[in-house]
């Protein structure tokens, strides 16, 4: 009976559409374990991605499904999920302490890639994984802004600095180690012995995600980036304008050049929300997120409205994330957030840093 029973539970979760993972339960092994003890179901899910409350909402769906089945007498069911490791670009090394790590891109600038780094990285935050965020605009850096700290790294031990927290994770700019006001006058050699300096040399406790808000661009950091840093996957953020379009071609041609999966399509100021009466248009166009993500076979991560509250968030320090979670612009941030860790998790695990390094020594 309880193999039969078995059967037929796999075949519910068959049914079940994970939004995020775009496809359903079973298909997704998210069964971690399941105990059948005379018509009590017991079952565990490991979505493989931060989920926060769409967990509990994803539980209470399963339970219901289950508990009109025949056989199933009771059902208690819990959704959990662990970050694993992710495939990197071939015999680069990885990152102490980075499970993964996410380069967000813009190949043109002013389209609120900084912004969108910001709230992604706080949203996986919030759904409860451990969270890194580099800035690795070297000269025009604005993560520290952003995230309300004016403040200086400071050492942790030899050749060694200490992330600056805020909101809750680990954060490092280059706008930690200059003045504020203080350009930073460097040439491309000396540009990406930073971006190292920073990625390789901070002290990271323990990430599941290293987000990498990127300078615009197809430059020196962007090919310091594919040559010499683990990344697991890319997200790119546009507009809906086709000048901007333009541009984020070459940034997703670049990463596939570089072998780097993009992982999705962000399209920023879809759409614009009057302060005063909430009409919404589409200023910049429409569609152009989606033609974008179609042409490449990739997956629009979502769409973000051209909203007066995330800039004054954004100003004080307090991405909408932080300073309204309730709010219909953080939902989307969330479910960016999900899709982006959803479609990671999806591509191929991390086994060769799995293996021991061997050494052969003559006698």
């Amino acid at each position: 009976m309880s193999d039969t029973l078995r059967q037929d539970i796999e075949a519910k979760l068959a049914t079940i559409h994970e939004p995020h993972l775009d496809t359903d339960l079973a298909s997704a092994r998210t069964v971690r374990s399941l105990e059948i003890d005379n018509g009590h179901v017991t079952l565990e899910l490991d979505m493989g991605f931060p989920c926060g409350d769409h967990g509990q909402r994803l539980a209470e769906q399963v339970q219901t499904a289950l508990q009109g089945m025949d056989g199933v007498t009771q059902a208690d069911v819990t959704v959990g999920f662990s970050v694993q490791a992710r495939a990197v670009q071939p015999s680069i090394k990885r990152i102490d302490g980075v499970a993964n790590i996410i380069a967000v891109a813009s190949a043109k600038g002013g389209v609120g890639k900084s912004t969108v780094a910001a709230n992604l990285a706080l949203a996986l935050k919030a759904d409860g994984a451990n969270v890194g965020l580099l800035d690795a605009d070297i000269y025009g850096p604005s993560q520290p802004r952003l995230m309300g700290m004016d403040t200086k790294a400071k050492a942790a031990g030899e050749n060694t600095l200490l992330p600056v927290e805020a909101h809750g994770i680990q954060t490092m700019s280059i706008g930690y180690l200059i003045d504020k006001d203080s350009p930073a006058i460097l040439r491309g050699p000396m540009v990406t012995s930073a971006l190292q300096q920073m990625l390789f040399q901070s002290a990271w406790a323990d990430l599941d995600y290293l987000i990498i808000d990127l300078p615009p661009g197809t430059g020196d950091i962007q090919l310091t980036l594919a040559q010499k840093i683990p990344v697991s996957g890319a997200v790119v953020v546009t507009t809906p304008q086709d000048l901007s379009l333009i541009d984020a071609r070459k940034g997703v041609e670049m990463f596939k050049k570089v072998n780097v999966p993009v992982l999705g399509i962000v399209e920023n100021m879809s759409t614009h929300i009057c302060s005063q009466c909430g009409h919404e248009e589409h200023i910049f166009g429409e569609h152009g997120g989606q033609t974008l993500a179609d042409d490449y076979d990739t997956t629009l991560l979502g769409q973000l409205p051209l909203d007066i509250s995330i800039r004054e968030n954004a100003d004080a320090g307090t991405p909408s994330v932080v300073a309204a979670p309730e709010s219909q612009v953080a939902a989307a941030y969330f479910d960016i957030a999900r899709r982006t860790s959803a479609r990671l998790a999806r591509q191929k695990k991390d086994y060769a840093s799995k293996f021991p390094n061997i050494k052969v020594e003559e006698n």
